[in-house]
């Protein structure tokens, strides 16, 4: 971040059960709210959510966490410890030390999968809930492509290279973006190493349980889902996600009458909460909250 840019979030820090230091970033706002939590993607951090993060603020309290192995987050000891259940268990001990009984939950990709077992271990806790282009059932040949660059540890000399390699491997996902945009997704997904060279913003042992995981395991997500009828719930969708099936979708909100889904258009896995339909979106849905 440049010296000169005003910084509208402080960071903070929790301590997990396992004794690592993870790190979350805290935007003002109001205590009588109950504060918007913000999940990110498998590989992604806290830097995905801040255009959106400063829009809510200071109307609403806004945490967006890095899980561990991402971002300023400690890496895990075992990386067989890179599985939902713990990250699920990190959730919850941030939520007891920052004495947060219910909140809203905005969850892309990963992030949206915790949010449905979020729900399915206490729904009353959740207030109210994004979804971002995830849902109980998942493409085989999205899931085929994330395993393809999750942990190949590539890095860059410069950010217009770093830029250039993601537009490159996911030019497919958003075609209308232009230099610009893409160096802007490098500064998110990405950071300046000490060795003077740019690499991907995490460890690259989260990929050890993600290959190990052949699906045979797979669990009915659906009960979960269902589990945040009752209260606001958006869903999003990238119309050219390779991820959330576009039947899947339609599915969703006839299992969930009162849900909310939103297509963004020339968009793939997943939206990154910059377009103008998904921050419409979210703020009909917080406008919901009673």
């Amino acid at each position: 971040m440049p010296e000169t840019e005003e910084r509208n979030w402080v960071d903070r820090h929790w301590t997990t059960r396992d004794g690592l230091n993870l790190h979350f970033r805290e935007y003002p706002g109001p205590a009588w709210r109950p504060p918007v939590l913000c999940l990110p993607g498998l590989t992604r951090n806290a830097r995905d959510f801040e255009d959106l993060a400063a829009r809510l603020s200071p109307d609403w309290r806004v945490l967006c966490l890095e899980m561990r192995g991402r971002g300023d987050s400690d890496y895990a000891r075992d990386p067989m410890s890179y599985n939902p259940l713990q990250y699920i268990e990190d959730i919850e001990e941030l939520m007891h030390q920052q004495q947060i009984a219910r909140f809203v939950s905005i969850g892309t990709s990963l992030g949206g999968l915790l949010t449905m077992m979020l729900a399915g271990r206490n729904p009353d806790r959740i207030v109210a809930a994004v979804l971002n282009d995830i849902g109980p059932e998942v493409d085989p040949e999205g899931i085929a492509r994330i395993r393809g660059y999750v942990g190949q540890g590539r890095n860059y000399e410069t950010w217009m290279h770093a830029a250039r390699g993601l537009q490159e491997s996911q030019g497919d996902a958003y075609p209308g973006y232009g230099i610009s945009d893409w160096l802007r997704f490098a500064k998110r997904v990405m950071a300046l190493g000490t060795g003077g060279r740019i690499s991907f913003d995490y460890d690259m042992k989260i990929a050890e349980p993600f290959e190990r995981d052949d699906g045979t395991q797979a669990v009915d997500m659906w009960p979960l889902w269902r589990a945040l009828a009752g209260r606001p719930v958006l869903l999003l969708r990238g119309e050219l996600s390779d991820i959330l099936p576009a039947a899947v979708a339609r599915r969703m909100v006839e299992s969930i009458p009162d849900a909310e889904l939103v297509t963004i258009p020339a968009t793939g896995h997943a939206p990154t909460f910059d377009e103008p339909e998904a921050i419409d979106a979210v703020e009909r849905l917080l406008a919901r909250i009673r």
